[in-house]
């Protein structure tokens, strides 16, 4: 019969499992209770067996938000464009997320374009017009009106940023 802990105890005094197995047997009172079991965490090298580690199964992507690498989503915008800005400026979306605006203008013909994603569409007065794209790259991209509105044509401009 081997005692718990003759593997730990051999390698502590260096002699081998079957000789402390031997002493441990003959002198039945060796108190070899405070001695690490043989599939103790760390009690030996290569005796690590019961040890658990954790995996990317254990996390449930569905309840994890603002991770990166968290699941992609449809992230939904409502936009004015009008003289000679667009509201909101700044649009913030995650690297995959599914970006769908809602753009309508309120005075005159304007365009919406976001050269980058292959967007470009015209926004006729009093109109919604949806536009829709995969944010499929990181960065800050600008967005611009692409039909002549005026004389701050030029400054109508936003930024797209996708982290």
């Amino acid at each position: 019969m081997r005692f718990a802990g003759c593997t730990y105890a051999a390698q502590e005094t260096g002699k081998s499992a079957e000789a402390v197995n031997e002493i441990v047997t003959e002198d039945s009172t060796t108190d070899v209770s405070e001695a690490p079991k043989d599939n103790d965490v760390g009690a030996a090298e290569g005796t690590t067996e019961t040890e658990t580690d954790a995996t990317a199964t254990d996390v449930n992507p569905e309840t994890v938000q603002g991770v990166v690498g968290a699941q992609p989503e449809v992230k939904e915008f409502t936009m004015t464009a009008k003289r000679w800005e667009f509201e909101p400026e700044v649009i913030r979306v995650n690297e995959g997320d599914t970006v769908r605006l809602f753009i309508k203008s309120i005075d005159v013909a304007h365009g919406f374009a976001v050269p980058d994603f292959g967007v470009n569409e015209r926004l006729n007065p009093g109109q919604t017009v949806k536009v829709e794209f995969v944010a499929d790259k990181t960065g800050i991209f600008t967005f611009f009106c692409s039909v002549q509105c005026g004389s701050g044509h030029s400054s109508m401009n936003g930024q797209l940023i996708v982290e």
